[in-house]
């Protein structure tokens, strides 16, 4: 039970110095500027065919997402020789349901919307850990359905900046944004405030507000 105790007690195992150096030192913020900048770009371009022009794939005349339909069935098409682009049967059949209950329609705003909003969120620099995590998801999404092109190359590039996401968006929003907002283990000023003015209204369950600027007033009985 020692043996037990002391192999699994408590303790932090850092990073090499190598790894804080890359990943967390501000001195290498402008190549994380540029990587997060290109994919930015190449997402925004993706998402803007999807959503404008006349090849987009919403909002068009008669129902959305037929291009993602089109996409779908021939990537799960299964030829009569060669192999399918689709290696994992369950993705084949996962995309197979989707398209017998029409997820296509609906599912092609979420792709398109989420492609652009990925990218401008990269551009600027604004919560470049989170964008990139919902980038290299789309990425790894499109390598399962047998779709290569730049995936590949995306879905690395989207993988460090998300372990860089306290240099990547240096240069960007994120140096205002996150020493306000902070993170989920440690809230910023503005969180903060929220979260406290939040349990001041609940120490005063009772309490009502009779006009602007005046305080909590108790019901009367």
């Amino acid at each position: 039970m020692a043996l037990f105790a002391r192999t699994f007690q408590n303790r932090e195992l850092r990073d090499p110095g190598v790894f804080r150096a890359i990943f967390s030192n501000t001195w290498l913020a402008p190549l994380w500027t540029l990587a997060r900048v290109y994919v930015g770009y190449e997402f925004l371009l993706a998402g803007a065919h999807k959503v404008w022009g006349d090849n987009r794939w919403i909002a068009v005349r008669g129902p959305d997402g037929l291009a993602l339909r089109a996409f779908w069935e021939r990537q799960s098409a299964i030829p009569a020789q060669g192999s399918s682009p689709i290696s994992f049967d369950w993705y084949r059949n996962f995309l197979t349901f989707m398209l017998d209950h029409g997820w296509y329609h609906w599912f092609s705003w979420v792709i398109a919307l989420g492609e652009t909003a990925v990218g401008i969120a990269l551009i600027v620099g604004a919560f470049v850990g989170i964008a990139a995590f919902f980038g290299a998801f789309m990425n790894f999404n499109f390598l399962l359905a047998g779709s290569a092109s730049i995936n590949p190359v995306m879905f690395i590039l989207a993988l460090l900046l998300i372990l860089a996401w306290k240099t990547a968006g240096w240069i960007g929003l994120d140096r205002w944004l996150m020493p306000a907002l902070g993170t989920p283990w440690q809230p910023g000023p503005v969180v903060a405030g929220i979260a406290e003015g939040g349990r001041r209204e609940r120490r005063a369950p009772g309490a009502r507000r009779t006009g602007p600027g005046k305080g909590p007033v108790p019901h009367q009985a």
